[in-house]
């Protein structure tokens, strides 16, 4: 038997919901959309009494066949409510990528589509509290409450409550009993109201000639506001138009055919129009009426590079190496096929001419081109090379827009109207439609990793779209992963080596201060070691550039109270507070949370409490000192939240006009200053001591990077790394620029006990305000891998539960237990098993992330 259906679509609802709904279309007004430009658009969809955004992955048509022996169900699919947008928000050759993402990070496939879109685009349904149809009876009342809540008052006054102070009072049990109750004497009543896109298009109104043949080019190319001029203007245009010509309505038409000639185009923006004739405005009506001009709409697109951008002018001529790499890079992406190169490039050996040649062969096929960079600030340094090389065709897409141009950014790339898209990890879902070359600089950083719920990693999501797209996928830098690398060695990935600096330069010459030899009887001055003192000095006196490196932000990362000894802390965390000078506030860096610097113990009372420890404000003011004629400028993440600011001081670092640079890791990647001849770690061990199998791995990384900062110019480079560890090996092989050596270790270390790239991990983060009932969920989950190991024989490695190195944050305690293993469908079998048992293993108000291949187990 067969079933004839009415047309339906699946969809995947924007919301944690890990089922495809089926919806009709019956009745629903398609706009003759064909199912092709159906796919990919968002939709409003009926949910259990209220209205979901959902996205269409694919259209039903034919009849479906009945199973036999089994019985028609009878039961009625309801209709979508209407579509939301007049496009799809993706291209279908994307639906592909989303569902494999979805399927491997374990997350809901409506919002792994929702993280790929810019903010706001998702209506919902939301509750609101609203004044009910009773009169308001005082008495009623006074027999509920003994005193009116403020809320419930303008509720009375204004009619309802905003949305989220409705939320807000509907998540206490005591306020929602009180509201059954005020509902059943019909004194309030709890609607439901849709909410809208929070970001739109931007339209703007523009005025055209018509059916004048105005010698424009006769124009002055230079306005003359003398009425003589526009008097003769006017007498010129009574010839070919009927009737009189005001004189309001001759001095618009004269500034608008100057608009249009100095523009270069027939459309005028009413804006720019106005403020040459503020007149204007009431003229134009009339010669719109007269059919003279036409109005309409266009829409225009924010800008968010601004003016502060530096030119990059084209290299001529390549390095050897330089030539290999782009000649290789080339027959991939001519024969489009998919292939993955590691680019190991020392640093100053030029990948970022690589980056825009091996661009330059993309765009002239006709393909796009996508750039990931882990941090915002990468993103800024890059930006200004390739749009010095492709204006017009770059957008970016990052945290650092502002809603509305991050929204326009997006816009462009669907459009195709821009073809190069550069931006931190989210970018890697850019809505590109014919990628033909991913670039991933610094493609060891951790910051390709995100850190919340959705816990995908761009680096490893470049690979794979690229493969999707048959594309060309490069993954740069100086200090390879130790994963990539070793997929490199393994014949996974192609190896470009890159071994010189650009110009014969040289590597900086390092020198390594033990912190643990400095005169004992002596006590210790400032956080500067001499010769780190004299070789600041020098430079200074030279006229050159100096880098610091600290990374941490903040004056001191530990304040405590000098009477009993008691650490200041987050009363939301169990994390010290930092002291930042500059605000005048303790600062927890994890929720927020602050006091006044001037505060008491909380355990004993005492007001003698004392900063220890150093961050970059500590370091700045030590710098200062040592140097008071120095121009110093400090770059981290609470000096460079403003792009115009962060972006200026790294011009005037450009140009010269900053002596020493103080920041955290945000300047020790990527940046090209040929001024700076000293780089000095502060204090390299801050990372090296963390519960991470891949402490020494960044360590190295982050050494070796900011190393590269000096000496690329036309003077040779120096460094100095202050550390307590000078024997560590980390620091031995930065010290010698040995990434071989360096590889070489730790690869074999990871070998006993196993740890990637020789195994897969799988983290299950589990969270609750409940200490214990977050204990013996963790227990549960350990237990159940166990029995799922031992019955289906996976040969799964689990590890715990254990509670988190920061075992609580923002009033959540925090554990975890960690899966590994060599096969990734048995660990992912293991993981499906758990999300489905996850109910009977969680208990109350506790929740469990799933976080497959962890960068971060703090």
């Amino acid at each position: 038997m067969e079933i004839k259906i009415d047309p339906e679509v699946e969809v995947a609802l924007a919301l944690p919901v890990n089922q495809i709904l089926t919806y009709s279309l019956r009745g629903v007004d398609t706009g003759g959309r064909s199912d092709a430009h159906m796919l990919g658009m968002r939709v409003l969809v009926p949910l259990s009494g209220r209205q979901a955004t959902a996205y269409i992955i694919n259209i039903l048509r034919e009849k479906v066949a009945c199973p036999e022996g089994r019985e028609e169900k009878k039961y009625k699919i309801r209709s979508i409510l209407r579509f939301l947008d007049k496009g799809a928000l993706f291209h279908s050759n994307m639906l592909p990528f989303f569902k494999w993402i979805s399927d491997y990070y374990h997350y809901p496939l409506g919002l792994v589509i929702k993280s790929a879109l810019p903010g706001g685009l998702t209506q919902k349904t939301v509750s609101v509290i609203k004044r009910g149809e009773a009169p308001w009876d005082e008495k009623k009342l006074a027999g509920l409450i003994q005193e009116m809540p403020d809320w419930l008052q303008r509720v009375c006054q204004l009619g309802k409550l905003s949305f989220a102070e409705s939320r807000s009072l509907l998540k206490e049990s005591k306020n929602r009993t009180l509201l059954t109750k005020l509902e059943e004497l019909g004194l309030v009543q709890i609607g439901q109201e849709q909410v809208g896109d929070s970001v739109r298009e931007k339209n703007e109104i523009c005025y055209h000639l018509l059916g004048l043949a105005l010698d424009i080019d006769s124009l002055q190319a230079e306005l003359s506001p003398e009425t003589s001029q526009i008097e003769e203007f006017r007498q010129s245009l009574l010839s070919s138009i009927t009737g009189k010509m005001l004189f309001s309505e001759a001095k618009t038409l004269y500034y608008l055919s100057y608009l249009a000639h100095k523009n270069n185009s027939t459309d005028v923006p009413r804006r720019d129009l106005l403020r040459l004739y503020p007149g204007a405005a009431k003229a134009l009506v009339y010669l719109e009426e007269r059919g003279l001009v036409e109005r309409f709409q266009r829409r225009v697109f924010r800008n968010p590079f601004g003016d502060t951008l530096p030119f990059f002018p084209r290299i001529e001529e390549l390095s050897p190496e330089q030539e290999e790499a782009c000649s290789e890079i080339k027959k991939t992406i001519e024969g489009e096929i998919f292939a993955p190169f590691l680019l190991y490039g020392i640093t100053g050996s030029g990948k970022t001419e690589v980056y825009l040649r091996s661009a330059e062969e993309a765009i002239a096929r006709g393909r796009d081109v996508l750039v990931l960079v882990p941090e915002i600030a990468l993103a800024t340094q890059l930006e200004a090379y390739f749009v010095s090389r492709f204006g017009d065709l770059v957008v970016l897409q990052h945290s650092g827009l502002k809603a509305s141009e991050k929204y326009d950014q997006w816009s462009l790339a669907l459009s195709g109207r821009a073809k190069i898209v550069i931006g931190a990890r989210s970018a890697i879902f850019a809505p590109l439609k014919n990628v033909g070359l991913i670039l991933v600089d610094e493609e060891h950083d951790g910051g390709f990793k995100q850190d919340d719920s959705f816990r995908y990693n761009a680096r490893d999501l470049a690979v794979l779209r690229a493969k999707y797209h048959s594309a060309t996928v490069v993954l740069g830098s100086a200090t390879p992963s130790v994963t990539s690398f070793y997929h490199a060695k393994s014949g996974k990935y192609r190896l470009l080596t890159m071994k010189n600096r650009i110009g014969s330069r040289t590597l900086p010459r390092v020198r390594v201060i033990d912190l643990n030899t400095r005169d004992k009887g002596k006590k210790k001055k400032g956080i500067f070691q001499p010769p780190l003192q004299t070789a600041l000095k020098e430079v200074l006196a030279q006229g050159k550039q100096s880098i610091l490196l600290m990374n941490r932000r903040g004056f001191s990362a530990i304040v405590l109270c000098r009477d009993c000894g008691e650490i200041v802390s987050c009363k939301r965390c169990n994390v010290s507070l930092t002291l930042h000078r500059h605000s005048k506030k303790l600062v927890c860096h994890y929720c927020g949370f602050s006091l006044p610097e001037a505060t008491v113990c909380r355990s004993c009372g005492g007001a003698n409490i004392v900063p220890v420890g150093f961050g970059t404000e500590r370091v700045e003011e030590e710098v200062q000192k040592l140097l008071p004629e120095a121009r110093v400028a400090r770059l981290d993440s609470d000096t460079a939240g403003n792009r115009e600011h962060f972006l200026k001081i790294l011009q005037k670092m450009r140009d010269g006009q900053i002596d020493v640079l103080i920041g955290t890791q945000m300047i020790a990647k990527g940046h090209h200053f040929p001024g700076v001849v000293l780089v000095g770690v502060v204090w390299a061990d801050g990372g090296m001591s963390l519960p991470d199998f891949r402490a020494a791995e960044k360590t190295y990384q982050l050494i070796s990077q900011v190393t590269g900062r000096a000496g690329r110019g036309d003077s040779p480079g120096k460094v100095f790394i202050q550390t307590m560890r000078p024997d560590h090996y980390a620091i031995a092989f930065a010290r010698n620029h040995d990434y071989q050596a360096f590889y070489e270790h730790e690869i074999s270390l990871r070998q006993n006990p196993l740890f990637p790239p020789f195994v897969r991990l799988i983290a299950f983060h589990i969270r609750g305000e409940n200490e214990g009932q977050v204990k013996n969920s963790a227990g549960n989950i350990a237990n159940f891998c166990r029995r799922e190991n031992r019955d289906k024989k996976l040969q799964v490695d689990i590890l715990g539960p254990a509670p988190a190195p920061i075992d609580r944050i923002k009033d959540s305690y925090r554990w975890q237990v960690l899966i590994k293993g060599s096969c990734y469908e048995k660990l992912h079998t293991l993981c499906h098993r758990v999300e489905s048992a996850g109910k009977e293993l969680l208990l109350a108000k506790i929740t469990m992330i799933i976080d497959v291949d962890p960068e971060n187990l703090m």
